[in-house]
């Protein structure tokens, strides 16, 4: 199996990702994502909060769970002067650092409202250096008063979003907003068309999981696995490309995009499922890196690992550079490694497959 994604692959990614999904409003994006794997799954299932799972091989009793999260982080409009100045809350783990000058929509009942992160110019501070805070940052959407705001449909608690859209860097780096982790949503999608276009029977029912609210503590992925209740989980996620200025990697660990998917060590991780997982790669020459954590994961995999009495859990991470800004980047072949090898390793696991240390 050389190339994996391909023109139509990539154009859905496009639209996927320049498509809004804030935490707690992920509903639009699981449209567009549910409509591209449909014709790849044999049915579906929806849950209250949106998250969504398209079924391969339905009725099987063992069932194995691919999974990613569809959410963005975003800021929640909190307060709004009698002048029209907007603060702010986030939603999820919005950087308030690189907010001053960004362009953002707000969303409404009345469609996107346009607004920007207004920033004091460097003359008129009385500190030249002053640091953004969620004390001092503050939208402008051009209007003069409170009530101006709300005739346009802005109200406390309407979600806005950076609007920056995807870009593709010297042919092999993928960038944009909220690759954390709907990159994750775009390759669990792949793995379900690559089942389906080289007709590959699994032993087991195969769930294929879009989790929503995982920014704010793994809320999603924690409703649908004692929805499903599943007897194998695969989580994938982003983590930190440590290979950029500024990263500590005594503190953060060493991995690089473009050296292949990063294998995690810790707590919620099944150490038997994670060797079969690294078999696997050195099966099929899928270079992978290694990183370690001293207690979660901080991703879906701890909500899935710790859920009915337990279940055996994994995680296969995507390098990513700037997470949590507008500009976060990835490489293409760590996206199609990682796309390979839970392909891979779904053709691994067996139909009541035992994986506990002790028997």
């Amino acid at each position: 199996m050389k190339k994996i994604i391909t023109a139509k692959s990539e154009k859905f990614l496009e639209n996927y990702l320049n498509n809004p999904s804030p935490t707690g409003f992920e509903s639009e994006g699981q449209k567009l994502w549910l409509e591209y794997v449909k014709p790849y799954v044999g049915d579906y299932l929806v849950d209250n909060y949106g998250s969504v799972a398209g079924i391969i091989n339905p009725g099987m009793n063992y069932k194995v769970v691919i999974e990613a999260h569809a959410d963005e982080i975003s800021w929640f409009v909190h307060y709004i002067t009698k002048d029209g100045f907007i603060y702010l809350k986030r939603n999820g783990g919005s950087d308030h650092m690189i907010a001053p000058s960004k362009r953002v929509n707000i969303h409404t009942d009345k469609g996107i409202v346009k607004a920007v992160f207004g920033w004091p110019a460097i003359h008129t501070r009385q500190v030249k250096d002053e640091t953004p805070s969620m004390k001092n940052i503050f939208l402008d959407c051009g209007c003069a008063t409170k009530e101006e705001v709300e005739a346009m449909g802005v109200h406390v608690g309407c979600v806005a979003t950076f609007e920056d859209e995807f870009i593709i860097l010297n042919k092999n780096k993928y960038v944009g907003r909220a690759l954390d982790n709907r990159m994750g949503g775009f390759m669990i999608a792949e793995v379900a068309r690559l089942l389906k276009e080289t007709k590959t029977k699994l032993p087991f029912t195969l769930y294929v999981v879009n989790a929503v609210q995982e920014e704010i503590g793994l809320r999603g992925a924690e409703m649908i696995a004692h929805r499903i209740k599943p007897d194998v989980a695969l989580i994938t996620d982003v983590c930190h490309d440590t290979g950029t200025p500024m990263v500590d990697k005594i503190e953060n660990g060493d991995q690089k995009s473009g050296d292949g998917p990063v294998l995690t060590y810790g707590p919620a991780v099944q150490n038997n499922f994670l060797k079969q997982i690294i078999k696997a790669a050195q099966d099929n020459k899928i270079p992978f890196q290694r990183a370690a954590v001293s207690r979660s994961t901080g991703t879906d995999t701890d909500a899935f690992a710790y859920s009915n009495e337990g279940v055996t859990s994994a995680l296969i991470s995507l390098p990513l550079r700037y997470m949590h800004t507008t500009v976060e980047m990835v490489h293409k072949e760590d996206v199609e490694n990682c796309i390979r090898l839970i392909f891979e390793t779904l053709q691994t696991i067996q139909s009541g497959q035992d994986f506990r240390y002790l028997k």
